[in-house]
């Protein structure tokens, strides 16, 4: 995106001489052997600012959580509340079609920090003007780290070693041949939700800002529609595949409980 393509870029662009002297002691990155400007700041200060938002809210629905008769009798219209009780019933409803309800309890703060601090990310992409978080590569594929390693987590303190000793297959004569490609095929989980994730975003935050720029205010409505349609099938995808794949990673330990 250019430079000053939002208010977040304005505001860095004071500090831009801090800012450069601090990504000169960094180094180049990883991904692409580049060289870090001021301007890769911007992420990081976007995702900060969709933590404050999401803080703001939590405590907003938490204020109104102690007010016994707010608790006991829900609100007739659409509140801070009921929408905090419905967004997280719903993934707590999807976590639970995809796993057993003591399992969605379990994991349930992994999953509903993940579609939280996507939708609000996401909702951002709306409004001209304002930070994507989730348009970066970088934000997205850590947010895809994060997933890959707690899951991982969850499945060697559910299973044991057996977690990993599954991708050898069912026969020590198939290991040799199947434990590459399972294992090929967990390390690109965190890339697949990362890549998925920023490219979606980055494109619909692009357009509804050229057609804003081109046509003014109205003519972009029918785009902010489709976004609205972007922004939730893309947080329900991230949630989604979030749950299969701790779902897969504890399922021997639940299936035998079971049995």
């Amino acid at each position: 995106m250019p430079e000053h393509a939002n208010f977040l870029t304005l505001i860095l662009a004071h500090f831009r001489e801090t800012l450069e002297h601090n990504t000169s002691l960094l180094g180049r990155s990883f991904i692409g052997n580049e060289q870090p400007t001021w301007a890769s700041f911007e992420p990081l200060a976007a995702s900060l600012l969709v933590m404050c938002l999401v803080l703001v809210f939590a405590l907003a629905v938490k204020s109104r959580l102690r007010d016994d008769e707010r608790v006991l009798v829900p609100d007739a219209h659409l509140t801070l509340t009921t929408f905090a009780e419905a967004f997280l019933g719903y993934f707590y409803d999807l976590a639970k079609s995809v796993m057993d309800a003591e399992r969605a309890k379990r994991y349930f703060p992994l999953i509903g920090t993940a579609a939280v601090f996507v939708f609000f990310s996401n909702v951002l992409a709306l409004i001209p003007g304002m930070p994507v978080a989730t348009s970066n590569l970088g934000v997205t594929l850590g947010c895809g780290l994060v997933v890959f390693f707690l899951f991982n987590a969850y499945g060697l303190m559910t299973n044991g070693w057996g977690y990993l000793k599954h991708l050898a297959g069912p026969s020590p004569w198939l290991a040799p041949l199947l434990f590459p490609i399972e294992f090929i095929s967990l390390c690109v989980r965190p890339i697949t939700l990362g890549i998925r994730l920023m490219v979606n975003m980055a494109a619909d935050h692009l357009i509804l800002g050229l057609f804003t720029a081109l046509v003014g205010l109205f003519v972009p409505i029918p785009l902010m529609m489709l976004g609205c349609l972007v922004v939730v099938v893309q947080t329900l995808v991230f949630t989604l595949l979030t749950c299969v794949y701790i779902g897969l990673a504890t399922e021997h330990e639940a299936t035998e409980a079971h049995h």
